[in-house]
């Protein structure tokens, strides 16, 4: 089966949020694993093996996600997630456009998917487990871009170990910006993030996400914390809305 990339490079914004300001010290240190992935049975394509619409699909499995864990799953169907793509890059949308993860979170908080919208989101200070852990621990999931190296994008991607190689991070292991994609990571333990791509549930160790995450956001959804709440000790979400206003008005 042929599978999709479909991440274009970051984009940088200095309005962006930045997840570290609104972590208050009181905050306890994230469980030594987190679960949410398990409570939904499966998980669409979202036309991943036909689309570079890797940053839509995520959204869609977010969804997903976040609904399974608060009260009843929510699938949103593949045509939305394809209209929602359509957006970025016309109907219809050609095989090998992308669009970057920063245009997509913006319409996601402003005009929704499938009626789903997002409340904020702030980015989180990359090689930082202990930030990305305690996102994937209060918000339910965490918003992912990888530069994967050439060597996972060969063969059968879906089956190739997203592990870094005992020589490191260089050479056909070096981050490849061609070569982006966008997953959500819906658990973690000491070893792994536990991401979701191409309709299936991967595991992406912690080293291969410290090498080549180009980019990642911690998301929060009203479809998530409101059956789950947040730590109020913990996380400032009223500052984070207020400085959200403030920025957007």
């Amino acid at each position: 089966m042929a599978y999709r990339l479909g991440k274009n490079r970051p984009v940088t914004d200095d309005r962006t949020l930045r997840l570290g300001t609104y972590l208050k010290p009181a905050l306890p240190s994230p469980p030594t694993a987190v679960e949410y992935g398990d409570q939904v049975p499966s998980w669409p394509m979202y036309g991943n093996d036909q689309y570079g619409d890797c940053t839509c699909a995520a959204a869609g499995h977010m969804i997903q996600n976040w609904t399974a864990n608060a009260a009843t799953e929510v699938t949103v169907p593949d045509p939305s997630v394809i209209t929602f793509y359509e957006h970025f890059v016309g109907t219809p949308p050609p095989p090998d456009a992308g669009c970057n993860m920063l245009q997509v979170l913006r319409y996601w908080r402003k005009d929704g998917l499938a009626g789903h919208k997002v409340l904020a989101f702030a980015s989180i200070d990359l090689r930082d487990q202990v930030q990305a852990g305690s996102a994937v621990w209060l918000f339910g999931s965490i918003y992912i871009g990888v530069a994967l190296p050439d060597f996972a994008v060969q063969g059968d991607m879906l089956t190739v170990p997203w592990v870094v190689p005992p020589g490191g991070p260089v050479g056909s292991a070096a981050p490849n910006p061609s070569n982006g994609h966008c997953i959500p990571a819906v658990a973690y333990d000491a070893t792994n993030l536990y991401i979701v791509t191409w309709g299936e549930l991967k595991s992406m160790s912690w080293d291969f996400y410290n090498a080549y995450a180009d980019e990642s956001f911690a998301v929060i959804s009203q479809d998530f914390i409101t059956a789950n709440g947040l730590n109020p000790a913990g996380f400032d979400l009223d500052a984070l809305l207020a400085d959200l206003k403030e920025i957007t008005a």
